[in-house]
């Protein structure tokens, strides 16, 4: 992960940096991000974030398929390092935008969710494949569901690989709050997020929280129910990975004819 603060514009601009894996999250870059948005929260010269990811081909694709996390020998609890990776977990108001290129998909949302708004590249694409590989959406629906309306996050979290949201489509429901032509996203976010820096800090912070009170007891009631739902509804692991296998070999789920873009 990189992040980068220009003092002069009082912007900082936080990258995700494993293009070679897809921008996916380990338990390094999730401790990483949860420290970031902690910091922020105390450095007054930061007024505005952009959360971007590095490379053409993806924003982020959730949590990486190798990290292995130790689970608790009981039905009642679940460990998910995602949790804590977006920055109204850590509970920071200092404004976040989201620059999004490339692919945006299943554990990318706790990111996503927690921005104020998204600015996105005609070539992006939003998808959660949980679905297909034997796994409840739990978190990440919840956290579209904020944002989008309810048949169009129902339809994405139902049909897992199966479809992709265009950034076009994405901008019509109003997921996203602009579109730029690729590679132009990330200049467009971080002008907005001047723009933001440069008002006072307390009253654009005050109407953030003021934004997100708007829908925070719902949410909160919503993300209550997602670790039992979870544990209900999952497949073991080796039956996931079984899925995960078959996918690949077939190539469904990559690029070509394997999804549909709508």
């Amino acid at each position: 992960m990189r992040v980068e603060r220009d003092g002069a514009t009082g912007v900082a601009v936080v990258t995700l940096d494993r293009p070679a894996r897809h921008n996916a999250v380990d338990l390094a870059m999730a401790a990483e991000l949860a420290a970031t948005w902690r910091a922020f929260r105390f450095d007054d010269t930061v007024r505005a974030v952009v959360v971007t990811g590095a490379g053409d081909a993806a924003f982020c694709t959730g949590i990486d398929r190798s990290v292995k996390v130790d689970q608790p020998p009981t039905p009642y609890g679940i460990e998910d390092p995602m949790i804590g990776i977006g920055p109204k977990a850590a509970g920071l108001w200092t404004p976040v935008i989201a620059a999004v290129n490339g692919m945006a998909c299943g554990g990318a949302f706790y990111l996503l969710g927690e921005t104020e708004f998204v600015v996105a590249s005609t070539t992006a694409s939003f998808f959660d494949p949980h679905t297909t590989y034997g796994m409840v959406s739990a978190y990440e629906a919840v956290y579209m569901a904020q944002r989008m309306p309810f048949g169009e996050v129902a339809r994405m979290s139902l049909m897992g690989t199966a479809e992709r949201l265009s950034a076009r489509r994405a901008y019509e429901i109003g997921l996203v709050s602009e579109l730029t032509e690729p590679g132009a996203e990330l200049a467009a976010a971080v002008r907005c997020a001047q723009t933001l820096a440069g008002y006072p800090a307390t009253a654009v912070q005050g109407t953030v929280r003021a934004l997100w009170s708007a829908k925070e007891a719902a949410r909160a009631a919503a993300l209550a129910q997602a670790p039992h739902l979870i544990t209900l509804g999952n497949l073991a692991p080796e039956r996931q990975a079984e899925l995960f296998s078959s996918r690949r070999a077939t190539g469904s789920g990559s690029p070509g004819p394997g999804f549909r873009l709508r």
